[in-house]
């Protein structure tokens, strides 16, 4: 935790003082070791990052008196469309894109994606915020990505995805292309990431036909969880 996300129902009055307790108030005491005094980097959900003073710490909570004044890093100028993976997949991706400063994220349903995955509690608002708090913590970030699922690819390529790539580069990782992903790109990137066994030919036809470029990363096949943050590089 590189960050102390805060949100407005930690305030506790008007003068810019936060009370923590759970999670934030066991790493402020036992692995920051924070004394009375102490000055931590905070953020506020959605808003501006700063220090904060300790003012008050026990057992049970800390108080402290916060300044923000500086903006949180720029977002990356990518949307992430990715087929549906695995519970414990998407809860790693999760973090993973939230910490790279990817904004915009898409779960989308592929013939190759189990149906029942969709069924999972991972999927819960709840979850997927906790997940991508996290992401944001480790970054220094504060600006909470939005997250849509989408449960047919044929509704989502049709009604809501020429929209998306208007004005983007439409790219979509799939093995055995041959094409060489492009490197050091200077405009907004809409990325496709097909699932385990990769995109059926229907799914790459249509997307060819919205403008998307095939493109691989060589002759070796990696995890999800890879491939983002290996695309992510050599993109940007």
């Amino acid at each position: 935790m590189n960050l102390i996300l805060l949100t407005s129902a930690d305030v506790i009055d008007s003068h810019h003082r936060v009370r923590l307790s759970g999670r934030r108030h066991r790493h402020i005491l036992e692995i920051l070791h924070a004394q009375k005094g102490d000055r931590l980097t905070v953020g506020l959900l959605n808003s501006k990052m700063g220090q904060a003073e300790v003012v008050a710490i026990d057992k049970n909570s800390v108080e402290l008196e916060v300044n923000l004044e500086n903006n949180p890093p720029l977002a990356l100028a990518l949307t992430l469309i990715l087929a549906l993976p695995r519970p414990q997949v998407v809860k790693r991706v999760l973090q993973s894109a939230s910490s790279l400063g990817i904004k915009n994220i898409i779960f989308l349903n592929c013939f190759r994606v189990e149906k029942s995955l969709w069924q999972s509690s991972t999927l819960r608002s709840e979850e997927i915020k906790e997940q991508l708090i996290l992401g944001l913590e480790q970054a220094k970030d504060t600006i909470l990505p939005d997250v849509l699922l989408r449960k047919s690819f044929t509704a989502f390529v049709e009604e809501e995805l020429p929209a998306l790539i208007k004005g983007t580069l439409p790219v979509v990782a799939h093995p055995g292309s041959g094409q060489v992903c492009p490197r050091n790109v200077r405009q907004p990137v809409t990325l496709v990431i097909g699932p385990e066994g990769g995109l059926i030919d229907f799914e790459l036809d249509r997307l060819r036909q919205m403008g998307f470029e095939n493109v691989d990363l060589g002759e070796r096949i990696y995890k999800v969880e890879t491939v983002l943050p290996f695309l992510v590089g050599r993109l940007f």
